[in-house]
């Protein structure tokens, strides 16, 4: 299959509407064994696709579940009704190889459900490896099957019921071509020899497990860096934790229940009332004025915590500091990352591959700063070693091995 080159791409026919019309919401246990019973009879992989409602709610939640499958169709399901009822769903798909688009935003939510496939195929990463420029879904499709997606809806508020039937027709669409989008990233992967690359990429996206939550998050708070005093970070840890709370407890987006801005805006004036508190913007609106009391009661907590449990300017590092204090702080290191970095962005051209899909560069700047005990040496078996412990997968190992194993080694 020759791919077309994007700057050489055709005018594409527009796509507005599934083929076969929207198909309904599903959203009964009757319904889902009907579906279930229908996906059982088509033929090949299922296409999964499904919307969630970041920036709106708290969890990661699937809102809506599109499948679609040769034979059979497509289905649109909600799930929030029936969550006690996707059994007879799960027996008929789990088995299958699932097609998705970016699968790592989706598997995680869909896992919550009960709901995981057997084989994967991604068709974005698949973009990447085949060293496709623009890897949406809607460029993709472009590029590869000559249609234009209507787009427009993906960061709506999903949770909203009942779904607007544009929504709907956005959602359907987003499986309408998945299937073969799928057949031609993969014959395009075929033809670079690239095919057991992408299997072994699906399979550690498959079956990786959930990242562990970061430590300190409330360290990421938008606006910190403006702080110069640990007695204004205890404030901001204090009221990020407390909005924490509340949005988990009512499933809302934490921004939606305080912004950032403000936080950082009580750490810096540290109001010692109510009335003083409500004078700072945001505090004085009425969705926060409600929880006015439990907002003083965390910045009077920060601005009281003993000195000794007062956090540190700066977060511990877990793995290399930043890379701007390398030179600094160890030349020989700053010196082996230089090198490491060229020999992977050579890699990148040579084999049409964007470097972070080559290996992960937090892999690749701990392997330089003190991955092996002995860099004058620098043997190929302690490299792959090392890379294999951080889950580099054999591909990656393959090719990376020799460049790195030479560029660690001291110059001179």
């Amino acid at each position: 299959m020759s791919v077309p080159d994007e700057s050489e791409a055709s005018a594409a026919t527009p796509l507005l509407a599934p083929v076969e019309g929207v198909p309904p919401v599903l959203d009964t246990a009757a319904e889902i064994s009907a579906a279930a019973a229908l996906l059982v009879a088509g033929t090949g992989p299922l296409a999964v696709d499904a919307e969630r409602a970041s920036g709106f709610r708290y969890s990661a939640r699937a809102y809506l579940i599109q499948l679609r499958r040769a034979g059979a169709g497509t289905f649109l399901i909600d799930p929030i009704p029936v969550t006690d009822a996707l059994a007879p769903l799960a027996e008929a798909i789990n088995g299958l190889e699932w097609v998705l688009h970016s699968a790592d935003q989706d598997l995680p939510g869909l896992a919550e459900l009960g709901l995981r496939p057997a084989r994967l195929f991604d068709t974005e990463l698949g973009g990447r490896l085949a060293g496709f420029e623009r890897v949406g879904l809607a460029a993709m499709v472009e590029r590869l099957l000559g249609r234009a997606l209507r787009k427009g809806h993906g960061a709506a508020d999903w949770s909203t019921r009942p779904l607007p039937a544009d929504w709907l027709n956005y959602a359907a669409l987003d499986v309408e071509l998945l299937l073969e989008l799928r057949d031609a990233v993969a014959a395009a992967l075929d033809e670079q020899g690239k095919s057991d690359w992408a299997a072994q990429e699906f399979e550690y996206i498959r079956t990786l497990d959930p990242p562990a939550p970061k430590a300190e998050r409330w360290r990421r708070t938008s606006g910190i860096h403006t702080l110069r005093r640990t007695r204004q970070l205890a404030v901001v840890r204090e009221l990020w934790t407390t909005r924490d709370a509340l949005a988990r407890a009512r499933d809302v987006a934490p921004a939606r229940i305080l912004p950032d801005v403000a936080i950082i805006a009580a750490a810096t004036a540290e109001p010692k009332s109510i009335a003083q508190l409500r004078t700072l913007p945001v505090f004085g609106g009425p969705r926060q004025r409600r929880y006015s009391r439990e907002w003083l009661a965390a910045i009077e907590r920060g601005r009281t915590l003993p000195d000794s449990e007062l956090p540190p300017l700066t977060q511990p590092f877990d793995g290399p500091p930043p890379v701007n204090r390398w030179e600094r702080r160890d030349p020989a290191a700053a010196g082996r990352l230089t090198r490491a970095r060229a020999a992977m962005g050579e890699l990148s051209a040579e084999h049409t591959i964007p470097v972070e899909n080559l290996l992960a560069p937090d892999l690749v700047r701990r392997l330089c700063w003190d991955g092996l005990p002995d860099y004058d040496a620098a043997e190929p078996s302690a490299v792959d070693g090392f890379l294999k412990s951080g889950g580099a997968r054999p591909w990656q190992r393959e090719l990376a091995v020799p460049r790195l194993a030479v560029a660690l080694r001291p110059v001179g």
